[in-house]
């Protein structure tokens, strides 16, 4: 019994060593191993894969079977052989001496394929060991890498990738549009690419028939090709709606439009819509499409509003005066879409209008004051019409049809003339003549003829004049009448030179007697008078008390010699006569006296004199 469990555990510790030996991959004691030629592999899915060992084992020993197999070697199974795997059947090959190396060729390599093999050899005598570690397939296919981003201009190039290295590279052929490219590497170069680049690519390893999927390159561009559309299209009439619609072409899809009118922008969206529509919105409209990669603008679209007639209006030219013979036009102005066809002319006249002309510019040559008046025009086009308001036209014009007439006649002795006349602006000047004399005998609108003759009157303003036929008139009593307008002349300038004459001589007397009385003060000091003499004497002086107020002046001369000429110092006294009862001198008079002082200069030092200050004046009155 303990002979028989010393044999088991011999046994266990044996089978636990030769498997770990298996599983060692090296070459273990005694001599057993295995070696792989390459631990990982990365093939194409679709491709042939070859993997390699080498194998030792002792030399007592001779190889049964060698194979290549795809499990592990766990204790109490056996791992089954590639080529009997239903999965490998018919694509499985080894090739090898059964001695020293075995090479396993695996066809057409699926994606199922991917995982490790092992190579196994089973000898006789009794021996089995399986490589450890062994050749870790990768399966992959071909991809053709595109840049994430492709924008239009870019300089582009694909390749031909896979998820894992290749063990063996091969040489790759690149396809557009299924025709073949003279490239040979893993990568394409392409030139700036547009928008217009719509090709299909794919690469592949020709010789084993590998291809890659096919790939588009998606080139994103700004906005290209922008339009714009109204609707409704034809004509557009004022009140109505109008939608004006954006397209454009773009990737990424355009998402932001803004419209402008001009360089004004007036609103955002694909759609721009105008609701009774106006005569204002009229104009060039253009619509702005943007995405990420830019912007651009539409061709301008012009929007033609359809309307009536409207701000009509006259104008006169030239401006400024309008004189009568010049030539005068009148145009019709108006906005109107379409424009105006035909303009219609009407004056005012004192019932009613009177039509004149059809045409936009009324034209009057040589005109004339009857040509005076208001004008007013109508316009139309195929939306309607409307009238101007209407425009005074003034003519300025010399006087005409001047008329002398009698309007009254003054008992014989005088006849009345009236000049009349038409004229703009109004006459300025009336002159009248007498037939046989050339200078005028009077002025104005009304003339008095004071002798019998024939007259005539002349009107006058800026723009010239005009003479009117003679009117004769007779006067009676024509002499008498001239005979008392002298004498009564005569006797008025009489009366005056005698008036005159006699307040000159009372004038003289009075200064006479205020140069005697000033002698009487030796300093000019001027004496006041009263009209009672110092003494007692109440009775008045008849000559005093007849004569008016009176203030006398003595000048007395100072200072001959002075540098500045001749000085004289003027002092008054103020007298006071009182006519109807004899001058008491009372405690209320008092006299106030003044020095005027003049001075005189010689004609050497008058110059000098003017620059000097103006002598003082000192005033006195007496109450």
């Amino acid at each position: 019994m303990k002979d028989k469990l010393l044999i088991s555990l011999r046994m266990s510790l044996t089978v636990s060593l030769v498997f770990l030996l298996f599983i060692s991959g090296v070459v273990a004691q005694d001599g057993w191993g295995v070696d792989y030629k390459s631990k990982s592999i990365c093939a194409l899915k679709g491709s042939e894969v070859t993997m390699s060992s080498t194998y030792t084992y002792p030399r007592r020993y001779w190889v049964q079977k060698a194979f290549w197999t795809k499990e592990l070697v766990t204790p109490g199974s056996e791992p089954r052989d590639l080529s009997d795997d239903p999965e490998y059947r018919g694509r499985v090959l080894y090739i090898g001496d059964k001695q020293r190396y075995c090479t396993l060729t695996l066809r057409d390599v699926r994606e199922t394929d991917k995982r490790k093999y092992y190579f196994r050899f089973i000898t006789n005598p009794h021996g089995k060991y399986q490589g450890a570690g062994g050749v870790d397939l990768s399966v992959t296919d071909l991809q053709v890498e595109v840049p994430e981003r492709v924008i239009e201009g870019d300089e582009v190039t694909l390749t031909c990738k896979t998820t894992c290295s290749l063990t063996v590279t091969p040489t790759f052929t690149w396809f557009r549009n299924g025709s073949y490219l003279s490239s040979s590497t893993d990568q394409l170069h392409l030139q700036p690419v547009s928008r217009e680049n719509k090709d299909r690519y794919h690469c592949a390893v020709w010789s084993k028939k590998i291809y890659s999927p096919e790939v588009t390159l998606n080139v994103r561009y700004g906005p290209k090709s922008i339009s714009v559309f109204i609707s409704p299209s034809g004509e557009i009439v004022e009140g109505s709606s109008v939608n004006l619609t954006c397209s454009s072409d773009g990737n990424p899809p355009v998402q932001n439009y803004t419209w402008f009118k001009g360089t004004s922008s007036v609103g955002k969206g694909e759609t721009f819509t105008m609701k009774k529509i106006s005569s204002m919105d009229s104009g060039d409209y253009k619509c702005r499409s943007s995405n990420e990669h830019g912007y651009k603008y539409s061709e301008a679209l012009t929007l033609n509003v359809l309307y009536p007639p409207k701000s009509v209006s006259v104008s006169i030219s030239p401006s400024g005066e309008i004189v009568e013979g010049s030539s005068v036009n009148l145009t019709c102005s108006s906005d109107a879409n379409p424009p105006v066809q035909k303009s219609t002319w009407f004056k005012k006249l004192d019932h009613g209008v009177l039509q004149k002309s059809t045409s936009q510019i009324y034209s009057i040559s040589n005109i004339s004051s009857a040509d005076s008046g208001e004008y007013r025009c109508m316009a139309n086009n195929t939306q309607g019409f409307r009238y101007s308001e209407y425009k005074s036209l003034t003519v300025l014009y010399a006087p005409k049809k001047a008329l002398a007439s009698i309007s009254e006649s003054a008992e014989g002795s005088s006849v009345n003339l009236t000049c009349s006349s038409e004229a703009n602006p109004p006459v300025q000047k009336y002159t009248w003549f007498k037939e046989g004399g050339s200078s005028p005998v009077g002025y104005g609108h009304r003339y008095t003829a004071l002798q019998s003759g024939s007259y005539y009157c002349e009107a006058h303003n800026e723009h010239g004049s005009q003479k009117s036929d003679a009117v004769t008139v007779t006067v009676k009593g024509v002499s008498n009448a001239v005979l008392f307008a002298v004498l009564g002349m005569a006797a008025g300038c009489g009366c005056l030179f005698a008036i005159i004459a006699i307040l000159y001589v009372r004038r003289k007397r009075k200064c006479d007697s205020a140069k005697h009385a000033d002698q009487k003060e030796q300093e000019n000091i001027y004496s006041n008078v009263a009209a009672g003499a110092a003494t007692n004497d109440t009775a008045p002086d008849p000559d005093l008390s007849n004569q008016d107020d009176a203030y006398y002046a003595v000048p007395t001369a100072r200072n001959p010699d002075s540098a500045f000429g001749t000085d004289e110092e003027v002092q008054y006294a103020s007298i006071q006569f009182h006519c109807k009862k004899v001058a008491e001198k009372t405690e209320g008079d008092s006299t106030e006296y003044t020095n005027i002082r003049f001075t005189h200069t010689s004609a050497t030092n008058r110059s000098a004199t003017s620059m000097t200050e103006d002598p003082s004046v000192i005033y006195s009155t007496m109450k």
